[in-house]
């Protein structure tokens, strides 16, 4: 037998019983099927909590600023229920986002015996992630911070205190597109707002005085405008990765993997629940859940060893992403 020397983080084996079972062992108290997924990363619920508190802010500027104290009752009316329907959508994403599993993969499978069970073929081989002893399927990375390695994983944003992933995708981008259109709505409310205190009175338009309307509408429009670039750039990033089925860690690392790339609208399809309703823009519709990959969907191809050590090459050139995969071949 005879171990390839290949990068320090990766290594090339013959036989399974390099595997160091010891080192891969199953969590020893897994969680039981059903349990609420949520993620204790400090920076991630405190941006969660911001996230809420900005909406909430809004949603006080809007109400008891502009609408309220409004003598057009039928004005205050339609943008009170448009606004505060778009507020409730966006929190209700936002909630689905982070605490949906994104894809985890099964921790701890990386042992002897469950590689054995596989009943590798030459030229066939799985990966491992070192970091969480997983077996990973195809297009599986690991999160630094859920530390798991998660399916179609897009990347981790604090904002949801989780990570975008296979299962989860759909929930982010309602989220980011109902906050934007309600940064727009409040944008264009501040504005006519504006116009109405300079023709009026400005102790008629607002129940507060007027320094603190100006203050409140000023810090609301600065909200409302940063929000609706950044949520309206994510949104648009999200749908290119949908279109083009490749995720955000995939354009950065560019790996040359083999696979079927589906049809554009197969994706838009499966990411948002089936064929195009009304239930695509509701956060409360599951998308479209893969069926949970079997033993052989752990098992890649490949025509010869030096294709294994040409992917180890280029994974070699993606350390900065930290997504460390060991690769297992079975030679005879």
């Amino acid at each position: 037998m005879m171990l390839i020397h290949t990068h320090h983080f990766r290594d090339i084996e013959r036989k399974p019983e390099y595997l160091q079972p010891e080192k891969c062992v199953p969590p020893p108290y897994p969680g039981p099927v059903g349990t609420m997924w949520f993620i204790r990363d400090s920076c991630g619920i405190a941006c969660a909590i911001v996230t809420w508190f900005l909406v909430l802010y809004a949603e006080f500027v809007v109400l008891f600023v502009m609408l309220i104290p409004s003598r057009d009752y039928v004005y205050s009316i339609i943008n009170g229920i448009v606004f505060n329907l778009l507020a409730f959508l966006a929190l209700a994403s936002h909630c689905r986002a982070m605490l949906t599993d994104p894809g985890a993969v099964p921790k701890g499978n990386a042992t002897k015996e469950f590689i054995e069970s596989l009943q590798l073929k030459p030229g066939q081989v799985v990966y491992k992630c070192p970091k969480c002893c997983s077996i990973k399927p195809d297009r599986a990375h690991h999160c630094s911070v859920c530390k798991r390695c998660i399916r179609k994983m897009d990347h981790h944003c604090p904002w949801v205190n989780n990570c975008v992933g296979e299962n989860n995708q759909k929930y982010f981008v309602l989220f980011t597109m109902y906050i934007a259109l309600i940064s727009l709505h409040a944008l264009i409310m501040v504005g006519f707002h504006f116009l109405h205190c300079f023709e009026e009175d400005w102790t008629k338009c607002s129940s507060f005085s007027p320094p603190t309307t100006v203050i409140l509408l000023i810090l609301l429009c600065f909200e409302a405008l940063l929000f609706l670039i950044f949520t309206s750039v994510m949104f648009g990033t999200q749908v290119h990765s949908i279109c083009t089925d490749e995720t955000g860690i995939e354009r950065l690392k560019r790996k040359n993997q083999p696979r079927e790339h589906r049809a554009n609208w197969r994706s838009v399809k499966d990411t948002c629940g089936g064929d195009f309703s009304l239930n695509w823009f509701n956060p409360f519709s599951r998308p479209w859940q893969p069926e949970t990959p079997s033993d052989k969907d752990l098992v890649r191809q490949v025509s010869s060893l030096s294709d294994v050590e040409s992917t180890q090459t280029t994974e070699e050139h993606s350390e900065e992403i930290k997504d460390e995969d060991s690769i297992e071949v079975l030679d005879e």
